[in-house]
């Protein structure tokens, strides 16, 4: 008689060392993408000039991640935030190199602290789909090695761990207790770096206007624009921009400080250039930069009663941040009435004026902010060092 055996097919894992390490260097991986991007999110604040190389598209766009208010927590940049956990995950994973598979702890701390890792990724993805609407090549980094993280460290457990996820966790505890000395030493530091890193961080995102001194010369141009600086100005600089615009933000501030270090040198004359589908033909029929006409219009009116750079700070400082605007508190800090400010989003007069600023970019072919007119030649995004300097020599 014949006789059919089946086996049942047994698979042998690998040496422990092979998962150890490829946990190790994903962890490694995650770091050093974590601290470029903290390094990148600092300069694309603090740097006029600066923009990274996955700056691609509109979609593709690490800059424009990085400018979010959704890429702060809790007062630090989310990339900090990934520096710190996957410093905390490696100096877990410095403490699982037994020799002996039921050595190997404490991976099923591990296991949960990767599973928090990528339900945060998923978060963080929404975010970028249904808030930011552009995507950062090297977070879609960090997300796949979170994955990965959670998929390595759930092998090792299978293959090398005993007993279920909850008394696993509490046999780490007790393993990390038997070796309170070394772990004492590994995360007392670690926790007060932490702590000085979340109470002291510098909030360097946070752009504040230079000071608008009473002696500050400021006037309006023959055809109707709000200027700021030298009365006999060596260089003259026309900005086109947008009050929802980060960019116009970080130079119009970084050109006010400028003319406050040189008041005799430098003009500022602006114009208002709202990337707004509600104002603006050169914007497409995509919704974007939603609200930046009817801040343009309040300047416009502020500029008729003398207040135009009081309110320009305040709405370059707070527009972005802000998902509404106050009127009243508006009109207090700026020092005008609240109704003729409120009225003026619908005034025929103000919008009149908008639309001769719009359609003096378009006839300069501006298509995006922030846009300067130096000598007859547009500067688009930035204006070119070598130009400020000779007008400052």
């Amino acid at each position: 008689m014949l006789r059919i055996i089946a086996k049942e097919n047994q698979i042998t894992p690998l040496p422990f060392p092979v998962y150890f390490w490829t946990v190790a260097i994903l962890v490694l991986a995650g770091l050093l993408d974590s601290v470029y991007m903290s390094m990148s999110h600092y300069r694309v604040h603090v740097d006029i000039g600066y923009r990274s190389f996955c700056a691609i598209s509109k979609s593709i766009n690490c800059d424009t991640v990085s400018q979010s208010t959704y890429s702060i927590f809790l007062g630090v940049p989310v990339p900090v935030w990934g520096v710190i956990g996957y410093a905390f995950f490696l100096l877990l994973v410095s403490l699982a190199r037994g020799k002996h598979a039921e050595q190997n702890r404490p991976w099923s701390l591990l296991l949960l602290l990767s599973l928090a890792f990528s339900c945060y990724s998923i978060i963080l993805a929404v975010i970028l789909t249904s808030y930011i609407y552009s995507y950062c090549i090297m977070c879609l980094l960090v997300y796949a090695i979170n994955l990965s993280l959670l998929y390595y460290v759930w092998l090792i457990r299978k293959r090398f761990g005993k007993g279920g996820l909850i008394d696993g966790v509490k046999q780490d505890f007790r393993f990390l207790w038997s070796n309170k000395k070394r772990s004492v030493s590994l995360f007392s530091p670690f926790l007060l770096v932490m702590v000085l890193i979340v109470s002291l961080f510098p909030r360097y995102w946070e752009v504040k206007p230079p000071r608008l001194s009473a002696n500050m010369s400021q006037g309006i141009t023959e055809d109707g624009h709000p200027w700021i600086g030298a009365e006999n100005p060596r260089l003259v600089i026309r900005e086109y921009t947008d009050y929802l615009c980060f960019q116009c933000r970080k130079m119009h501030f970084y050109l006010r400080q400028l003319i406050l270090q040189y008041p005799e040198k430098i003009r500022l004359v602006h114009y208002h250039y709202p990337m707004d589908h509600e104002f603006n033909p050169v914007v497409v029929p995509d919704p974007f930069h939603g609200g930046a006409g009817k801040l343009s219009l309040l300047a416009i009116y502020a500029a008729s009663k003398g207040k135009f750079w009081e309110i320009n700070d305040i709405l370059f400082s707070t527009a972005r941040e802000s998902k509404t605007i106050d009127l009243r508190k508006l009109a207090k800090d700026v020092g005008l009435d609240f109704w003729p400010l409120a009225r003026s989003i619908n005034d025929p007069r103000m919008n009149k004026k908008l639309q001769v600023d719009i359609w003096k970019g378009m006839k300069l072919r501006v298509i995006g902010t922030p846009t300067y007119l130096i000598e007859g030649k547009l500067y688009p995004g930035q204006i070119p060092p070598e130009i400020l300097r000779q007008a400052l020599e």
